[in-house]
């Protein structure tokens, strides 16, 4: 097995998933970027693992714990944004730079004001 064709695909297919995660403002897209270069990874670890011969199997097994651990970014990644996207109401990234541009609420003490005079 030839092994450029495969570390070929694999680069390419990071380099879409890196030119994803710079360009793009939208999570949802931003998290379809980083998957596209996990998958590119996997990729290179399968091959190498054939062109390796190795008897243990051991690309394999990587490619496995990292598509584990894509599920489980995929999971909490879209639990973050389904968060933002009900308090915010976007996933538009340029409109997320502070973290709070919410106001505190706050309790009318001009209310209770009065009651604690009278007590003292």
């Amino acid at each position: 097995m030839h092994l450029v064709y495969p570390v070929a695909l694999g680069s390419l297919l990071f380099s879409v998933g890196i030119y994803g995660v710079l360009a793009r403002r939208n999570a949802v897209l931003i998290l379809m970027s980083i998957e596209i270069m996990l998958n590119a990874v996997n990729i290179n670890l399968v091959a190498f693992n054939a062109w390796l011969r190795d008897p243990l199997m051991g690309g394999q097994i990587f490619a496995l714990f990292v598509i584990t651990v894509a599920a489980a970014e995929v999971g909490v990644g879209l639990a973050i944004v389904l968060l933002i996207f009900r308090n915010r109401e976007t996933v538009d990234l340029d409109h997320l730079r502070e973290l709070s541009d919410v106001q505190p609420v706050r309790t009318p003490r001009a209310a209770a004001a009065p009651e604690e005079a009278s007590v003292r």
